[in-house]
């Protein structure tokens, strides 16, 4: 697949670059390549993203952050199983526990709730830090609620991150998560309020809360750009158009006589 000449591979985590060092220096520059692709289109474009994960998957299957970045690429194209195969390689490869909560996503994903809740009950989530911790919380609110389990959802959720006023990069998701879970099990007042508190640490635009607040209160917003919308009424008045047309003839015609009598 193309990559545009401005990529140099430089821009990769200097982490992931670590782990490339074991490999040639023209086949780490490839995947390196080809991993900054994988980051630049993820959100944007996962599909073509996903392509290129598979190149660099190619290239250096051996690769932790190569089998990684192969993962969330398919998890970002709802490939769950996929998704969840890479992340075990890398996991193994790594020893580390910080894909524990999107392998856990990728069971809901696969239709298996149940098995998300039992991995957020292993020793495996003490070992993460906070933000992981919140990530695994927010995945076993969403097995509940696959399992049709509001109330259990709701106290999922409930915890001393989400009544803290601290705001975090995942406090914006969990309080809207919170409030979305809330308005689910009909308590509009309450789930109102969290989607308020949402939007006050949604400081990158990471929740849609200011439509949901929207929504709630009936505010409908409509797009000035809309091609649906209709054009404004031109009415022409054919009739008139014509006879205009004719005066004007007769008029011209009138014009040449009176030339021709003063000659």
């Amino acid at each position: 697949m193309p990559i545009p000449p401005e990529v140099t591979g430089e821009e990769i985590d200097p982490d992931v670059r670590q782990e490339l060092m074991s490999l040639p220096k023209g086949l780490a520059e490839d995947v390196s390549r080809n991993l900054v692709m994988v980051a630049q289109l993820i959100d944007e474009d996962p599909e073509k993203a996903y392509g290129y994960s598979r190149v660099a998957l190619r290239l250096a299957s051996r690769v932790a952050a190569v089998r990684e970045a192969a993962g969330f690429a398919a998890y970002a194209t709802q490939k769950y199983s996929e998704a969840l195969a890479e992340f075990r390689a890398a996991r193994r490869m790594s020893g580390g526990v910080e894909l524990w909560p999107v392998m856990a996503d990728c069971e809901r994903g696969l239709g298996r709730p149940e098995r998300a809740l039992a991995m957020a009950g292993e020793a495996e989530v003490q070992k993460l830090d906070k933000a992981g911790q919140v990530e695994m919380r927010l995945v076993a609110a969403g097995a509940r609620r696959d399992l049709g389990q509001l109330d259990a959802a709701i106290v999922t959720l409930q915890s001393p991150e989400l009544a803290s006023s601290a705001v975090h990069p995942w406090t914006a998701r969990l309080r809207y998560a919170y409030a979305d879970a809330l308005l689910a099990a009909g308590r509009e007042r309450e789930a109102r309020e969290w989607f308020a508190k949402a939007l006050e640490a949604d400081k990158d635009g990471a929740t849609d809360a200011s439509d949901r607040l929207a929504e709630m209160d009936g505010v409908e917003f409509v797009d000035a750009f809309d091609d649906t919308d209709e054009e404004p009424d031109v009415v022409v008045d054919v009739e008139d158009d014509l006879d205009d047309d004719e005066d004007d003839d007769l008029d011209e015609d009138d014009s040449d006589d009176s030339v021709g009598d003063k000659s």
